[in-house]
């Protein structure tokens, strides 16, 4: 089996690291990133094969950070997987419910487990980096009064133990990943079925330009399943926008859309043709 070097931003044990397992399987070898940055470059400059970046949150919406190093990146999306956010609170072996004073986490984590925390009012939140991390440091420093919100999978790597599990206030909270490469390179061999492309692209700012882009899709019957507008650096009030079109780039409807949208747009990239997560 073939080992790919994997980036993702966090721990060991983060989530990240959960949709890394779902996406490339046992070949994946981790390479935990303090930042998002960090991680494009990691892929960028050779140092991993492959990366794997969230790219919105189903509650939370968009990591806007990210697709920003889409655009000034030039890497490519090869897949997407799904994973939902079950959030434990983990403590030390030996330290039960009752010692526990403080919860530490990453603040979006503390803020999805807010109904806990109410039902619980003795907790201090304490916010901290990453959710795994909050586990590592938790179990290297011994707290006996402490306990982290994280994944089952990081209390499995560095040794604690689950006192509650499932504590997040929405079961239907699930982050989307994107898989990527550095273009020209095969990470894993393109699976059957429904493909999806993401793009970007810019207007002019005239009346009816954004109706008139999209129409190169909706004439063809093409479905977008997602558009996003992020500022366009340099030019205030002006925006890019990153769509995401059930359709693979072989189509015949695909390639003429994307002639289309080239005639009418500013500028135009293609992020990536891969399977669609279920």
């Amino acid at each position: 089996m073939k080992r790919i070097r994997t980036a993702f931003q966090g721990e060991l044990g983060a989530f990240s690291q959960m949709a890394v397992k779902q996406l490339l399987g046992d070949a994946a070898v981790p390479l935990p990133c303090e930042r998002f940055e960090q991680v494009f470059r990691s892929l960028s400059e050779g140092t991993a094969a492959a990366a794997v970046i969230p790219i919105e949150n189903t509650l939370h919406g968009s990591i806007h950070e990210n697709y920003d190093h889409l655009l000034n990146f030039d890497l490519q999306i090869q897949g997407e997987t799904s994973v939902r956010i079950v959030h434990n609170l983990i403590a030390c072996p030996g330290v039960n419910w009752r010692q526990v004073r403080r919860v530490y986490s990453h603040p979006v984590a503390l803020n999805q487990c807010l109904e806990f925390f109410a039902a619980n009012p003795r907790l201090e939140k304490c916010p901290f980096y990453d959710t795994a991390g909050s586990v590592k440091m938790m179990m290297e420093e011994k707290l006996t009064d402490a306990a982290a919100i994280a994944s089952a999978m990081a209390a499995e790597i560095y040794g604690g133990k689950i006192l509650k599990r499932s504590i997040e206030d929405d079961r239907r909270n699930f982050t989307r990943f994107f898989l990527l490469r550095r273009r020209g390179d095969t990470v894993v061999a393109p699976a059957e079925g429904e493909r999806k492309t993401s793009l970007v692209f810019t207007t002019r700012n005239a009346p009816g330009a954004l109706f008139r882009a999209l129409s190169a899709f909706a004439l063809r019957d093409l479905s977008l399943t997602k558009i996003e507008s992020r500022p366009l650096r340099g030019k205030p009030w002006e925006y890019l926008f990153y769509v995401d079109v059930l359709a693979d780039t072989r189509d015949t409807r695909m390639r003429k859309a994307l002639g289309h949208l080239e005639e009418l747009a500013d500028f135009l990239k293609v992020l990536g043709c891969y399977p669609r997560g279920k």
